[in-house]
């Protein structure tokens, strides 16, 4: 099987350029890059910690759950700097782990094949114990909440808690969800001042991020070869143990929200779930107070 990769080493110095460049501006203060190897490559993460005046300094992921990290889990086609603007608020509480994942463009470097859930979840079981994280709360968007997910599944009890937004996994991915991320986009390469209206008509509010839309497209070189989620079996719903946070998009272009939370509420009733009214699939950029409320909630700080 074939891995992620840059196409060559032009796009590879050139996205690296745009990586750096946009890493530079958006990260808030300072940050320990460090990578991990895997057995499917080395994994960059970014760690940092409460900052000074917080209720606790440490930074170690102890069992009882109340010094575990946050980690922080990209979407398809994203890395760490998705999550810019969650880092400070977060990092007053609890140390946070924001992850570029193998297979993404990012900085972390594949070397061997992800084939499908199993391996997804064994390559963050790897990461977690490379961060000596006993516990921690795992916060995934779309793809990265598919990871959490799978990853819950073959190591249960191993998380404190996990928070997902609009996680992939209870659809199959068609034509509204493609037509999306055309729209997405095309409102991104617009003039900057139609962009604000575009975002609005197309629910996705990645389009406001200029750096990170520059960043996308300086990804354009890469080519991405990791498996499309499957949807998750009912089975597989009902093993799921923990607590468990589902933020849903009402407005999503992946899924129909309403029936993902009743088939959720069906099968997994010890799970909270919450369809935010008016959001797309773009949570993250579409509502970010709410969901920096509700991660913090969610992992008790």
């Amino acid at each position: 099987m074939r891995i992620s990769a840059f196409k060559n080493d032009r796009a590879r110095q050139r996205f690296d350029a745009a990586y750096e460049r946009t890493l530079a501006q958006l990260w808030p203060g300072p940050r320990t890059a460090i990578d991990l190897p895997t057995s499917f490559g080395t994994t960059r993460v970014y760690r940092t910690g409460p900052r000074p005046g917080a209720p606790d300094g440490t930074h170690d992921g102890a069992p009882d759950g109340r010094h575990a990290p946050v980690v922080l889990l990209p979407g398809s086609g994203g890395n760490a700097l998705m999550w810019h603007r969650y880092i400070d608020a977060l990092a007053r509480h609890r140390p946070v782990v924001a992850v570029d994942t193998v297979g993404e463009p990012g900085a972390s470097v594949q070397s061997a094949p992800i084939a499908d859930g199993r391996d997804g979840a064994a390559w963050l079981e790897e990461v977690l114990t490379g961060l000596d994280a006993t516990a921690a709360h795992l916060v995934g968007c779309s793809y990265g909440g598919w990871l959490a997910l799978r990853h819950r599944l073959h190591h249960p009890g191993r998380t404190a808690s996990l928070t997902l937004l609009d996680p992939a996994g209870f659809a199959a991915l068609g034509p509204r969800f493609y037509t999306w991320l055309i729209a997405g986009g095309l409102a991104a390469a617009a003039p900057r001042p139609l962009r604000p209206r575009l975002a609005r008509l197309v629910r996705n509010g990645t389009v406001l991020e200029g750096e990170l839309t520059g960043l996308m497209r300086a990804s354009l070189g890469f080519r991405r070869v990791l498996p499309v989620p499957p949807v998750f079996s009912d089975e597989e719903l009902r093993r799921l143990d923990g607590p468990a946070l589902f933020l849903l998009g009402e407005r999503s272009a992946l899924h129909d929200s309403r029936a993902v939370a009743e088939r959720i509420g069906r099968l997994l009733p010890s799970a909270r779930v919450e369809v935010v009214p008016g959001a797309g699939h773009a949570l993250t950029s579409d509502r970010p107070e709410l969901v920096t409320e509700r991660v913090l909630g969610a992992v008790g700080a």
